[in-house]
């Protein structure tokens, strides 16, 4: 069911992306976006604002109610940046006066207004607020919003360290909002993306050097889920064809590739900084095979070919921004029963309370327990 979300003249209609989610009681906004929208109006501070760049929103609640301005919308999810499209056009929105950013993008210029929506990643907002700051002025004006339990005095003091002075309004509906003064504080070399070592598991001595993006999990080590996943692969065939799913900084595609190099691997994530370091790193660790690679942004699988891929390897994740749900991972095990060939194999991992295998029934008809430990358990699944 699509979410009225109502301010002054505007009743727009909002749905979360993508539609067809398992839980339908997600509104597509939150009070962050009603806090902020009604602040700008009742300060009348769209008035002179030519160009207004707005960050992290998550399905056009500010996007679409700003449309009569210049907006440029920045997002690291592609699943975000194609609710915004959904919902522009669902309200007969023109995307004339829209600019879609990525997170990998360049800032534009001449700025009026900075609408931030505080994203979950501490990395992720401390790298966009130096961006923020290297790039704009005093003269833009700077408001950020998010749930007031998220609103720390740590956070604040990173608005005050990357910015400059910072204050915060009064809670409104368990939202608040954050005003800082853009100070163009003394530029520091940025510390991402973060590089870190990893040693093969085919090879003693032989190690990768992994970069890894702001917004992109497991930033200066690799995690635990991941290195017991990885030690429980598959073995891999000359010539197979295989997807590490929600691939992240693509250290399961890599190992793959450091076992079988004659593998075909085709990484996919729906985070743009995602993509971009999985690609960094095929391409530093094995820049010859770098080729046979593919580094692709999507809802999951949703337009691959069907019955064409031998093993998809994944780590589904059990939230959407700020919001638990499973309805990603059904959407990932549904797509990779459909992407599969008759035979293939799909194998994953995760945290043992979230009962994967259940699913995997109901969809494969079948499943197999490869490993587990007292946190994880890894899980196959063939397509019959």
């Amino acid at each position: 069911m699509i979410s009225p979300f109502i301010f002054n003249d505007k009743n727009l209609f909002l749905d979360r992306f993508p539609v067809g989610q398992v839980n339908r009681s997600l509104q597509a906004w939150d009070a962050a976006d009603e806090y902020l929208i009604n602040y700008l109006n009742d300060n009348n501070l769209t008035d002179s604002s030519k160009n207004i760049l707005v960050f992290n929103d998550a399905f056009g609640a500010l996007t679409c109610n700003l449309s009569d301005h210049h907006v440029f919308c920045v997002n690291d999810s592609y699943i975000s940046q194609q609710g915004i499209k959904l919902n522009v056009e669902q309200n007969y929105i023109t995307h004339e006066n829209i600019t879609y950013l990525t997170s990998t993008d360049d800032l534009p210029d001449n700025i009026d207004l900075i609408l931030y929506k505080i994203p979950k990643s501490k990395s992720f907002l401390i790298d966009q607020l130096m961006q923020i700051n290297a790039k704009y002025s005093e003269n833009t004006v700077f408001i950020a919003a998010d749930r007031a339990k998220e609103i720390h005095s740590s956070t604040l003091k990173l608005f005050e360290k990357h910015l400059g002075e910072t204050t915060t309004s009064l809670a409104v509906k368990k939202a608040r909002l954050v005003f800082t003064h853009i100070e163009n504080k003394t530029n520091v070399a940025s510390p991402f993306p973060t590089c870190w070592e990893m040693p093969s598991i085919q090879e003693q001595g032989k190690i990768f050097s992994i970069s890894n993006r702001s917004n992109v999990y497991s930033r200066e080590k690799l995690d635990i889920g991941a290195r017991y996943f990885i030690n429980n692969l598959p073995t891999v065939s000359a010539g197979s064809t295989v997807i590490d799913l929600g691939c992240g900084n693509g250290v399961v595609g890599l190992s793959v590739l450091d076992q079988q190099p004659q593998a075909e691997i085709h990484f996919y994530d729906e985070s743009f900084m995602a993509i971009k370091s999985a690609e960094e790193n095929i391409k530093t660790n094995f820049p010859d095979l770098a080729e046979k690679c593919t580094f692709n942004i999507n809802d999951c699988l949703s337009s691959v070919e069907g019955g064409s891929v031998d093993l998809i390897l994944c780590n589904p994740p059990f939230h959407q921004q700020t919001a638990t749900t499973d309805h990603i991972a059904w959407q990932m095990f549904k797509d990779s029963h459909r992407v599969l060939k008759k035979g293939g194999e799909l194998r994953i991992i995760g945290n043992r309370q979230l009962a994967y295998h259940i699913k995997l029934q109901r969809i494969f008809g079948n499943e197999k327990l490869i490993a587990s430990n007292d946190k994880f358990v890894t899980t196959a699944a063939i397509k019959r």
